[in-house]
C-alpha cells in the first residue's frame, strides 16, 4: 500500500507544474497581444502619442496654408505633396522651412512655371547645367525641363544644392550670395578681397520673418 501511495506521488506533480508554467505563458502572451491591440488602436485615433507627429503635422499645415495663397500654379493635390516634400528635405539638411519658403518667394514668386532672363528655372530657380549635375549625385534621373518644373524635385535639388553650398562657404550669407550670382563669382570676390554682396540674403531674411 505504500508502495502504491508512493508511485502515485513521484507521478502526478509533474504535470501539474507544465499546466502551471504553460498557463503562465499563455498569461504573459495574452497581455503582450492585448498591449500591442491597444497601442494600434491608439496611434489611429490619439496621433499625439507618437513623439513628434503632431509638430511634423503642424508644420507641413503651415507650409501648406503658404502655398494655397500663392499663385503657383499647381493643383491642391500637388501642393499638399509638396508641403511635405519641403518639410522633409528641410529636416533632411537641418534647414527651416519656412526658409525654404522665402527663397521660393523670392527665387520664383511660388511661379512652378517660372524662367529667369538668364535660364533658371522651377521654383527654386536652378540653372539645368547645374540641376543636371546635382541631379545625377542625388540619384535623380534627368530628363531636362521635365526635371525643373518637377515642384518635387525641384526642391529636392534647390534644397540640396543650398545645403552644399552652406557646407562650402561656412556662412549662410556667403552661400546666398552663391546661391544668387554663382559659386564662382563668390570665390573670385574673396579670394580678392572685394566686398560681397549681401542684399539677397537680407531680402530673404525680410521674407522669413514675414512668414
Amino acid at each position: 500500500m505504500d508502495l502504491n501511495e508512493q508511485i502515485i506521488r513521484t507521478g502526478h506533480p509533474p504535470h501539474t507544474k507544465t499546466n502551471i508554467k504553460n498557463g503562465l505563458l499563455f498569461l504573459r502572451i495574452l497581455r503582450k497581444v492585448a498591449l500591442f491591440v491597444v497601442i494600434f488602436i491608439l496611434s489611429f485615433h490619439f496621433p499625439s502619442f507618437i513623439p513628434g507627429l503632431d509638430q511634423r503635422e503642424q508644420t507641413i499645415r503651415e507650409i501648406l496654408k503658404v502655398l494655397e495663397s500663392q499663385p503657383t500654379g499647381l493643383a491642391n493635390v500637388t501642393k499638399e505633396e509638396l508641403a511635405e516634400v519641403i518639410y522633409e528635405e528641410a529636416n533632411r539638411y537641418n534647414h527651416d522651412p519656412k526658409f525654404i519658403l522665402a527663397l521660393i518667394a523670392i527665387e520664383s514668386e511660388f511661379k512652378n512655371w517660372s524662367v529667369s532672363e538668364q535660364g533658371a528655372k522651377g521654383l527654386m530657380q536652378i540653372m539645368p547645367y547645374v540641376a543636371k549635375s546635382l541631379a545625377h549625385e542625388l540619384g535623380i534621373e534627368w530628363s531636362g525641363d521635365r526635371t525643373l518644373f518637377n515642384p518635387y524635385l525641384n526642391v529636392r535639388i534647390g534644397s540640396y544644392y543650398l545645403f552644399q553650398l552652406i557646407k562650402e562657404f561656412n556662412d549662410p550669407r556667403l552661400a546666398l550670395a552663391a546661391y544668387n550670382y554663382g559659386p564662382t563669382y563668390i570665390k573670385g570676390l574673396k579670394e580678392r578681397n572685394e566686398k560681397i554682396p549681401t542684399h539677397y540674403f537680407y531680402k530673404i531674411w525680410t521674407v522669413y520673418q514675414d512668414l
